[in-house]
């Protein structure tokens, strides 16, 4: 199937920060993962007709928030804050895999994202003290640059030229969100960010979908090798 598509996405985040050192925490439902993406379908070599890549721009949030640790009575804190929720805007660039049917896909896809992080807001709960200089601004070792990978697997439903997909994608920050030495010079500390996001797209056929069929594939075959 050669064709390419125009889409427009919308997603809830299940948002974490993976922590070294391990910090206790809980995970955050964001109901913001918004984007457009345009999709490419074609051969890979000239004939397989499974794979495509997908290109685009989001709006999401990242986010987290400590958890009280009973064990040691405190609350862990990053500039005061409890809780930070983190915006940011991000491009991915994704390999894709799709089996189509007659009004039916199944698709996964895999690939690296380049992202900045445009604001935070961070909440001080009930143990926390955030400063009004950094409670809706970065601090200077503070990362804005993001770039990770993502990755997922879905369903399609095909009604051409229209197609509604529903993905559920992890994606995983390779771009601390401080200076591994903001703390100390000689005891690094790191926060990667992650998120499983669960979306629903409405997708526009730009080209028509071409192509043929396991039984019309089969009857080339034999063809080729049997004649006519």
């Amino acid at each position: 199937n050669d064709y390419s598509m125009f889409g427009v996405t919308y997603g809830v985040n299940l948002s974490r920060v993976t922590w070294n050192p391990r910090q206790n925490q809980d995970l955050l439902v964001i109901p913001m993962n918004i984007g457009i993406s345009y999709t490419k379908y074609g051969k890979m070599f000239g004939y397989m007709p499974y794979f495509g890549f997908q290109a685009g721009i989001f709006y999401t949030k990242d986010a987290y928030q400590f958890k009280y640790n009973e064990e040691y009575d405190y609350t862990y804190t990053i500039e005061g804050a409890e809780k930070a929720i983190i915006d940011v805007v991000e491009v991915p660039i994704l390999f894709q895999f799709h089996y189509d049917m007659w009004n039916f896909k199944i698709m996964a896809q895999v690939g690296p994202y380049a992202g900045y992080r445009l604001g935070i807001q961070r909440f001080a709960g009930e143990n926390g003290s955030v400063s009004k200089r950094y409670e809706h601004d970065f601090t200077p070792t503070d990362r804005r640059f993001d770039y990770g990978i993502k990755g997922g697997a879905g369903l399609g439903f095909v009604f051409d030229p229209v197609e509604f997909h529903i993905m559920l994608n992890y994606k995983h920050a390779l771009s601390s969100l401080y200076e591994p030495d903001h703390y100390s010079q000689y005891y690094y500390r790191f926060a990667y960010p992650m998120n499983f996001v669960l979306s629903a797209g409405i997708h526009v056929q730009l080209t028509k979908r071409t192509g043929k069929t396991n039984a019309q594939l089969k009857k080339m075959a034999k063809e080729m090798v049997y004649g006519n």
